[in-house]
């Protein structure tokens, strides 16, 4: 299939028959892919300049699914010893009860189920990971906006939509034996994701003027802004 243009599809992880628990096992699946891919790297460096000078920071993450990247957040902020607010809002139930099946019992991350039009201002960062492509066009807009005006910085780290990646990725999935639906969805995802033409549309449409796009290997592709 062409990569010209993004995809219009449903995945199966986003099925509402899913019982809870295979969804809480397609979801810790993707967060082996995340670790094999290296996905909280440019989140982490995100945060890392945005810390600089600073001993706490409130931060949302939206759509967490398993919870792996508040957990690896709360991890870098402890070695670093800086204080955190770490909450996720999610829009699945089933993200919560998979978040708090994998999260360890000492940790304070708080999980939340619901809207993140909810989550209120005075964020220090609102951070997303493999969430936007999820999104349409206007809803992507419409939370732009809603980062824009309620948090002093922002990070989202999605896919790029790339055929290297499209082709390669079912043999990756395929070797590390993940789940069925991680195997079906992750060449859908990377189909529904973007490319640098569709941020700068989106941020047009957001009024948003100087937020940067940037490629982080492999096949991420992240938008950023921090004022």
């Amino acid at each position: 299939m062409t990569l010209a243009r993004r995809r219009i599809a449903r995945e199966l992880m986003d099925a509402d028959d899913l019982d809870a628990d295979t969804y809480a096992a397609v979801v810790g699946d993707l967060a082996r892919v995340n670790t094999v891919t290296l996905a909280a790297r440019p989140t982490l460096n995100f945060l890392s300049r945005i810390a600089e000078g600073r001993d706490s920071l409130r931060i949302l993450d939206v759509g967490f699914g398993d919870g792996d990247m508040l957990r690896r957040i709360e991890h870098w902020a402890r070695k670093r010893r800086i204080a955190t607010e770490l909450v996720g809002i999610d829009l699945n139930p089933r993200s919560e009860y998979a978040a708090r099946l994998h999260t360890p019992a000492d940790s304070t991350i708080r999980y939340r189920t619901g809207d993140y039009e909810m989550m209120g201002r005075g964020w220090d960062a609102v951070v997303s990971s493999l969430v936007a492509h999820h999104m349409t066009a206007p809803e992507l807009v419409a939370f732009l906006r809603w980062m824009e005006g309620h948090a002093s910085a922002w990070f989202v780290n999605d896919l790029h939509r790339h055929g290297f990646a499209y082709r390669g990725f079912p043999l990756l999935a395929r070797i590390a034996r993940w789940h069925p639906i991680v195997r079906h969805d992750g060449t859908v995802s990377i189909a529904r994701a973007f490319r640098r033409s569709d941020w700068a549309e989106l941020l047009e449409k957001a009024g948003i003027a100087d937020a940067r796009v940037f490629r982080a290997f492999p096949f991420r592709l992240c938008v950023e802004r921090a004022r």
